[in-house]
């Protein structure tokens, strides 16, 4: 099961792009909303209490000062990857805020906004020990060339007077 926590409500618009991936990919999953600074002891005994529910991966995201996923991977061993979500700077400071993390309590973090890449990344995991989940990845990932594929060949078909192919 994946763990999928913001720090606040407003972050789903961000976050269920994950949430949609995980469906699609039937993987069980959780969703969240809790705040490292509003309620910090809340944070620390779900990061604690993870394991023992099932949770294999902890998707967290936040934006701003973003304490959100280092201080879940403070309280556990399970991976945590961390989304920055654009808020100030660009979700520049976020980015910042999660990727420095100290040594030994890493949070595996994609690009502003990544929760979907975030819950590529959790499947990844998940699918080292789910020979079906492999399959059902290999097939979402072929369909991404598929796409690209199509798009190049439909641009094929546009014209301009300059254009030489």
């Amino acid at each position: 099961m994946i763990s999928i926590i913001m720090g606040s409500t407003s972050d789903l618009p961000v976050m269920e792009k994950a949430a949609k991936f995980l469906d699609e990919m039937e993987i069980p999953f959780e969703m969240n909303a809790l705040s490292a600074h509003r309620t910090p002891d809340e944070v620390e005994q779900f990061a604690r209490q993870a394991e023992g529910r099932g949770v294999q991966v902890i998707i967290a995201g936040a934006g701003m000062a973003a304490a959100l996923p280092g201080v879940i991977a403070a309280s556990t061993t399970l991976p945590v990857i961390g989304v920055p979500i654009k808020g100030m700077l660009d979700g520049l400071d976020a980015m910042l805020s999660i990727i420095q993390m100290p040594p030994g309590i890493p949070v595996a973090t994609v690009g502003v906004n990544g929760a979907l890449n975030a819950a590529i990344l959790a499947a990844e995991m998940l699918a080292l020990a789910d020979k079906d989940l492999a399959v059902r990845l290999k097939a979402y990932k072929q369909s991404l060339k598929e796409k690209i594929v199509k798009a190049n060949a439909e641009l094929s078909e546009v014209k301009y007077k300059f254009k030489v192919n």
